[in-house]
């Protein structure tokens, strides 16, 4: 397939890098400032130049000569939305996959905003498009937690839940392996660049709440025939409790009674819940350092664990090529 890279962090540069190893070519690229095109050559696009392009955005900031709006205009098959997340109207992400949809195109989204604060808005878009949109890598990474979902079939999920940030993860598995206290090991974790400057998106609980809205309207509306029957979710409809208020001493308390503390977040068809909880210190749950799991309980199927790296430029990209290849 063609893909038109629309964001150039870590998960946008991934997916320019690793297209060609997955039989896609990438015909267009774009960052906040600036894009670069494919040439046309008999008619269709043999792609851009993968090294320079991420070798340019090294070195200059920026990724080629073009206007943004000249990568949404290109000739592809398949639009991978990778810009950073935004919440509210979940712009300018949301307009670029409307604009992709318009042109009966795909979208294969990275960017958790337009999935999680205007699902129905984007299902009635691709309701009335060619294109089809999907969003894996806005779940947990690597780990297919949407997919898995959606070959149970959502009716038959009863909910999704599990550790769904590594950067609140760590942070909990250093508190009750060392006997630390918060701020101590957040500073840690900024200093190992696992934990942003400001972590209010991660250790909040944010996060967390917006993968399980995510979920929370896979089940939703994956369960009706009709999406006028099915409720929608966004952030605001999440009770959400992050992490900055655990104190150390409740985590050896736990450890002496054989448990510890995990950030869980839990999606169902009627609510998304994220809050620490204590788990088993030997329990599937209890995964370590940024390490992310989710348990899908099913009507027939008992419960599913799927864990991995919830993370990163390579494997989120990858997440985004398995549904590049899902569209074929």
């Amino acid at each position: 397939m063609r893909l038109a890279v629309v964001g150039a962090g870590a998960v946008g540069r991934s997916v320019v890098e690793l297209a060609g190893e997955y039989g896609h070519e990438v015909v267009a690229v774009a960052d906040s400032s600036s894009a670069v095109v494919a040439d046309g050559t008999g008619g269709r696009d043999p792609g851009v130049d993968a090294d320079a392009v991420v070798a340019r955005k090294a070195e200059r900031g920026v990724v080629g000569d073009a206007d943004p709006s000249d990568a949404l205009a290109a000739e592809y098959d398949a639009l991978v939305e990778a810009t950073p997340t935004t919440l509210g109207d979940a712009e300018p992400g949301f307009s670029h996959v409307t604009t992709a949809l318009e042109r009966d195109r795909h979208a294969v989204l990275a960017n958790k905003g337009p999935v999680a604060e205007r699902f129905g808005d984007l299902r009635a878009a691709e309701a009335a498009s060619a294109g089809e949109v999907r969003f894996e890598a806005t779940v947990g990474g690597a780990i297919p937690a949407v997919s898995t979902v959606e070959d149970i079939e959502p009716g038959h999920v009863t909910a999704v839940r599990g550790v769904l940030n590594g950067t609140a993860n760590f942070i909990l598995t250093r508190m009750a392996a060392e006997g630390l206290d918060y701020e101590h090991v957040l500073a840690e974790a900024q200093d190992l660049g696992v934990a942003e400057a400001d972590p209010s998106f991660d250790v909040d609980g944010t996060d967390a709440a917006l993968k399980c809205v995510i979920l929370a309207n896979v089940l939703s509306f994956g369960a009706v025939d009709d999406p006028d029957d099915a409720r929608e979710f966004t952030l605001d409809d999440a009770a959400v409790e992050g992490i900055r208020d655990v104190p150390g001493s409740a985590l050896r308390l736990a450890a002496e009674d054989g448990r510890t503390v995990r950030l869980i977040g839990e999606a169902t068809g009627e609510t998304v819940r994220v809050a620490p909880r204590l788990v088993p210190e030997n329990g599937t749950l209890a995964v370590s350092g940024t390490q992310n799991i989710v348990q899908i309980e099913t009507s027939h199927a008992g419960r599913l664990n799927i864990s991995g790296r919830g993370a990163g430029g390579p494997e989120t990209a990858s997440a985004v090529l398995g549904d590049v290849g899902r569209l074929e």
